[in-house]
């Protein structure tokens, strides 16, 4: 396979997996065998008219049979689920990063966890990347009526449950910027005037570093919380550095350790001026693939 091919298949299948497995990780495993089955397929002589529907088709079976067994795993997660953040490339297509923007939110990508596998699969493929209900039928294994069916439920389930965070990019990037830099002086004041009133803060550490046990709910508690939680990596740290990135279509930051290992991401979803829910992800397992990853729970045991 030429280099130009996969680097130009390789995007779409990418944002198949990811947005159904909510990990990328697994999402670049199901992107790779999707890649080794269409050389294969080639080496034994099949025609291929179209590699890029053979490969989403690929994929989104992988994809689909990986969400089937995983379900169990889910359930038995410690404390919240929260998907692998996605930090935005630079040379990612500003066009194609914007419209797919609202279906990379981690609200949106968690509330896709309520449905089921088959469910999951037929909404995304239908509603998100416009694939007909022949193939989506084909790929779920199932007749094109009942794809129809599993999306019109899976489409009136999300209408239901959807958070909405209609709010210029300008407006975003404000608010973010004074979120982080209110978090990194310790102004509590300053930050609790940024919240929503009915703010929520996830966390999700996987039970292998320092996180929430649960969502928590409040303008109030949700800034002591940050406040104190930046105020501990100071004190223990002596210091860390906070860097502004775009994480799953959001505004965000990346926090590194004086050693430049990364710590945790922090994803902000913002509507109607204000800041609607603060998401922490510091499950190490979930920040590899970003690179270098400290062990916070020791950090946080050092002597102040």
């Amino acid at each position: 396979m030429q280099t130009s091919e996969f680097h130009a298949l390789r995007p779409s299948a990418f944002a198949i997996a990811y947005r159904m497995l909510g990990s990328v990780s697994e999402a670049e495993d199901a992107v790779q065998e999707g890649f080794l089955r269409l050389h294969r397929a080639r080496e034994q002589g099949e025609r291929i008219e179209s590699p890029r529907a053979y490969l989403s088709t690929v994929v989104s079976r992988l994809a689909l049979d990986h969400l089937r067994s995983a379900r169990r795993r889910r359930e038995t997660y410690v404390g919240e689920w929260l998907p692998e953040p996605l930090v935005a490339s630079a040379d990612d297509d500003p066009a194609r990063k914007a419209e797919m923007a609202d279906s990379l939110s981690l609200a949106f990508l968690v509330l896709l966890e309520s449905l089921s596998p088959e469910q999951r699969a037929a909404f995304l493929l239908r509603e998100v990347f416009d694939e007909p209900y022949d193939r989506i039928a084909d790929i779920v294994g199932t007749s094109e009526q009942n794809a129809r069916q599993l999306t019109a439920r899976a489409r009136r389930h999300v209408a239901e449950r959807r958070p909405r965070f209609e709010t210029s990019r300008e407006e975003q990037e404000e608010l973010a910027a004074r979120f982080f830099a209110a978090a990194e002086d310790g102004d509590l004041g300053g930050l609790e005037a940024l919240l929503a009133h009915d703010v929520v803060l996830h966390g999700d550490g996987g039970g292998k570093a320092p996180a929430l046990a649960r969502a928590l709910h409040g303008r109030s508690r949700v800034a002591r919380t940050l406040t104190a939680g930046f105020n501990r990596l100071r004190t223990r740290l002596g210091g860390f550095t906070v860097r502004r990135e775009e994480v799953n279509g959001q505004p965000g930051a990346l926090l590194f350790d004086r050693d430049g290992e990364l710590m945790g991401v922090m994803i902000l979803d913002v509507a109607d001026g204000q800041i609607q829910a603060v998401s922490s992800v510091v499950n190490p397992d979930k920040l590899r693939h970003l690179g270098p990853v400290a062990d916070l729970r020791a950090l946080l045991r050092r002597p102040g």
